[in-house]
Order: structure tokens, then C-alpha cells, then sequence
């Protein structure tokens, strides 16, 4: 069976750290997969924060996450801090990726990537709703970055 590949792009529009708290560490004393999940989430909120939103109000409008995929490159432990790294690419009408990797500050290693598809919903009518174009422009990945 063909395993998952996750294309990263050249640039990243944010990043931020997050510790590793013994919380996330399974039995196999390294970081666990379902917590992995919950740091991307976490990540992803503190990009929406950095632009400007909310989660809950892009302009006026909320995201669902529609799905998301990982690849898990190396273990993580207990007191390391991973460095995440996010952008949106792939636009169409409702949504995008958002394209993501965590690395170890402290050497480097990549840990994992991955990308969560989000779709933007306009929660007072309960339907999806086009990205709004100033989403766009601030997430925009200048080439003179």
C-alpha cells in the first residue's frame, strides 16, 4: 500500500514553538499520535490569532476542519520543543490546506508534516461560504520574503 506523501512548500507564512509536556508522551515514551493532533490544532489557532482571527471569525466567517493527513518522520520525547510551521495553499471556492511540519528546536529533526483541509462555514446560515479574498491577502507567501 502506498504511504501517505505530504509536499511542503519553499516558504511558511507563520511558525511557533510548543514544549513537549509528559502529557503528550504515550507508553512508547515518545510523542503520541493523537496528541501530535491536538499540537496542529493548537498551532493552527495561534496562526489564525497572529493574522488577526479566530477560528471562529474570518471575516465573519468560521472554519471546519474537513480532513487532515500526517507523516510521522521521528520521534519526539518528553521536554523537547517542536517548532511548527504553517501556510494555506491549494485554494478552491470554500476552503484550502493548510500545509504544516514540526521540527525539534533543538536539533533540528523534522518530526512530522502534514495538512489539514479546512472549509470556511458561514455558521448563522449553515452552509459553506467562499474564502474571503482578505484571508487570501494576508496569508499571501511573498516571494521576496
Amino acid at each position: 500500500m502506498p504511504r501517505i506523501r505530504i509536499d511542503l512548500p519553499d516558504r511558511f507564512v507563520f511558525a511557533t514553538e510548543i514544549p513537549l509536556y509528559i502529557g503528550h508522551i504515550n507508553y512508547g515514551h515518545h510523542l503520541d499520535n493523537a496528541a501530535l493532533l491536538a499540537l496542529v490544532s493548537e498551532a493552527r489557532v495561534r496562526f489564525f490569532k497572529a493574522i488577526g482571527y479566530t477560528e471562529l471569525d474570518v471575516e465573519g466567517l468560521g472554519i471546519i476542519v474537513a480532513d487532515a493527513a500526517v507523516q510521522y518522520l521521528a520521534e519526539a520525547f518528553h521536554g523537547d520543543v517542536l517548532v511548527f510551521e504553517m501556510t494555506p495553499v491549494d485554494f478552491n471556492k470554500y476552503g484550502c490546506d493548510l500545509v504544516w511540519r514540526a521540527t525539534a528546536k533543538g536539533d533540528g529533526r523534522a518530526v512530522a508534516r502534514g495538512k489539514t483541509g479546512i472549509l470556511f462555514f458561514d455558521y448563522a446560515a449553515r452552509k459553506p461560504a467562499p474564502v474571503p479574498t482578505a484571508f487570501v491577502e494576508r496569508t499571501a507567501v511573498r516571494a521576496d520574503a
